[in-house]
């Protein structure tokens, strides 16, 4: 990989990893269009690490309290919101964690047509709309029930496909449930942080049983830019997010979907 490969499929995942946009469709789609070779497990696992580095860091406040208080109530203390918190976000991961187990094999041979990207960033982005167009609470990720933080991890399984978009997915899913865009953000974001980890731990198991050659140098410099693109992705975001609201983001995906079938000849 050359360093323009190296850079731009760091930013790539760095931004779209947590932007409403599906970084699954357009790290499929950036190696086709560019006639770029696949950039290999490896690489895949470096740009994990530095989204998960940004998320953590970004979050790292509320990550102290929740781990804190998560430990206490392990032990019998009490469960503070922060401690709910912390295990509803573990409860909410189940779901996708057993469907990506039995689902990847075919997520991977049979949902990663051009086609099909296109179909999921137009129906899920109308789905995220109409969730944001009609949603009427403003509370906040600590006030989710059981029911609800379990109805988030379940909708988050559909980010499977590619297309979909996880934040995507799981914003309009808390946005049904009467969170606040800031609220929903949030409890997207903090979701990913175990997402990520599972993820980037499967395929460090897959390359570890490879015997394939490691580019280090583009590893580490992977890893950073995409640890700085999502950091500012995610500042940049929940900064702006109740001003812009999620329309601009639907907009983005239907004609990127209208693209796709355009320039592979399907209309």
């Amino acid at each position: 990989m050359d360093l323009i490969q190296v850079t731009a499929l760091a930013i790539l995942q760095g931004i779209t990893e947590f932007l409403p946009i599906s970084s699954a469709a357009h790290l499929i789609l950036l190696p086709a269009l560019t006639a770029w070779e696949d950039q290999g497990l490896a690489f895949d696992i470096a740009v994990h690490v530095g989204t998960l580095t940004a998320v953590v860091f970004y979050f790292r406040r509320d990550l102290q309290q929740m781990t804190r208080d998560w430990g206490h109530s392990l032990l019998g203390g009490q469960t503070t919101s922060s401690a709910r918190l912390a295990w509803g976000l573990l409860m909410a991961t189940v779901p996708v964690g057993i469907a990506g187990l039995l689902l990847k094999s075919v997520v991977e041979q049979h949902l990663r047509s051009p086609l099909l990207l296109a179909a999921a960033l137009i129906v899920f982005g109308l789905v995220l709309s109409w969730t944001d167009w009609r949603r009427k609470g403003e509370q906040d990720e600590y006030s989710l029930t059981w029911a609800g933080m379990l109805f988030i991890g379940c909708a988050q399984v559909l980010a499977l496909f590619p297309g979909t978009s996880r934040s995507g997915i799981t914003i309009a899913a808390a946005l049904m449930l009467g969170l606040s865009r800031e609220g929903a953000s949030r409890f997207s974001f903090l979701l990913s942080i175990p997402v990520i980890f599972l993820a980037g731990a499967l395929q460090t198991w897959q390359l570890a049983r490879t015997t394939v050659a490691v580019d280090w140098t583009a590893l580490f410099i992977g890893a950073a830019i995409a640890a700085v693109s999502a950091y500012l992705c995610i500042h940049y975001f929940m900064t702006f997010i109740r001003r812009i609201g999620m329309q601009p983001f639907v907009v983005y995906r239907i004609l990127l979907g209208v693209a796709l079938m355009v320039t592979f000849g399907r209309i």
